[in-house]
C-alpha cells in the first residue's frame, strides 16, 4: 500500500473481504436487499441494485441466490435494515470510515465502539472525516484492445471525472449523481465492469512506519470487516509493502 494511490487503498479493503468468502456473500445479499427495497427489484432501472448484482456475479454467487434475495426484499416480509455510518481514528491517527446496514442499532453501535476502543482508537462525531474522504462512483474493467482516446471521450461525456489505467485495468471515477448514467453508458458500449460501486476515496493519507502501530490497526480493520452488520470499511493508511509483509 505504498504511495498515495487511491486504487491501492480500495484493493486492500477488497482483498481482506475476499479472503472471507462466506462473509462476502452475507454482505452482498444484504446490499441487494437494501438496494431492491429502496429502488425496486428491476436492476435495469435501479443503478444501485445493478451494481450489487454485478458484485454478486463477480463472486460467483449462484443466480438463484441473487433472484431469491431480490424477491424477498421486495416482498411484504422484507427485512428492515437501517443504513448508518461511523467515523473515527485508529492507532497512528489513521482515519477509519465504516458503513453498516443493521436491524439492531444498539448492537451495532456497541460492537463498533468496542472494536475502536480495544485497538486504542476512538469513535468521532458524524462528519469528523468529511475532509478526509469523498464519496465517488468507481468502475473497473479490463482495458483489452479498447481505444483509449475514444473511450475517454465517451465516458467523459457520460459524467466520468477521472480515468486511469493501472496494470491493464481501467479505473473510472465519477460523482455519485452520475453513477447511473456512467453505468448505462458502459452497458451501451458493451463493457462489463469487473466492479461498480460507490466508494469513499481518501483525499489525504496517514503514514504508518511502526509495526507496533500497524498490528492493532489492521486488527481493528479485520474485526470491523468480519462483523455481519458492517458493509464496508475505508481507511487512509499509507505503509510500505515490506512492513505490510511482516504482518
Amino acid at each position: 500500500m505504498a504511495g498515495h494511490s487511491k486504487w491501492a487503498n480500495i484493493k486492500r479493503r477488497k482483498g481482506a473481504q475476499d479472503a472471507k468468502r462466506g462473509k462476502v456473500f452475507t454482505k452482498i445479499i444484504k446490499e441487494i436487499s437494501v438496494a431492491a427495497k429502496m429502488g425496486g427489484g428491476d436492476a435495469d432501472a435501479n443503478p444501485r441494485l445493478r451494481a450489487a448484482v454485478l458484485a454478486a456475479k463477480a463472486e460467483n454467487m449462484p443466480k438463484d441466490n441473487i433472484e431469491r434475495a431480490i424477491k424477498k426484499a421486495t416482498g411484504a416480509d422484507a427485512a428492515d435494515y437501517i443504513e448508518q455510518t461511523f467515523e473515527g481514528y485508529g492507532p497512528g491517527g489513521v482515519a477509519v470510515f465504516v458503513e453498516v446496514a443493521t436491524d439492531n442499532h444498539n448492537r451495532t453501535v456497541s460492537s463498533v465502539r468496542s472494536y475502536f476502543n480495544k485497538s486504542g482508537g476512538s469513535l468521532g462525531k458524524d462528519g469528523c472525516l468529511q475532509f478526509i474522504f469523498e464519496q465517488k462512483g468507481v468502475f473497473s474493467f479490463p482495458k483489452g484492445d479498447l481505444d483509449e482516446e475514444e473511450l475517454m471521450l465517451e465516458l467523459i461525456d457520460a459524467g466520468a471525472e477521472d480515468i486511469e489505467t493501472e496494470d491493464g485495468t481501467v479505473n473510472v471515477t465519477c460523482e455519485v449523481a452520475d453513477f447511473g448514467n456512467l453505468q448505462k453508458k458502459l452497458y451501451e458500449m458493451g463493457i462489463e465492469p469487473e466492479s461498480a460501486s460507490l466508494e469513499r476515496l481518501p483525499l489525504t493519507m496517514q503514514k504508518v512506519d511502526d509495526l507496533a502501530i500497524l498490528k492493532p490497526l489492521m486488527k481493528l480493520v479485520d474485526q470491523l470487516e468480519e462483523d455481519d452488520d458492517v458493509q464496508k470499511v475505508y481507511h487512509n493508511l499509507e505503509a510500505d509493502d515490506e512492513l505490510l509483509d511482516q504482518l
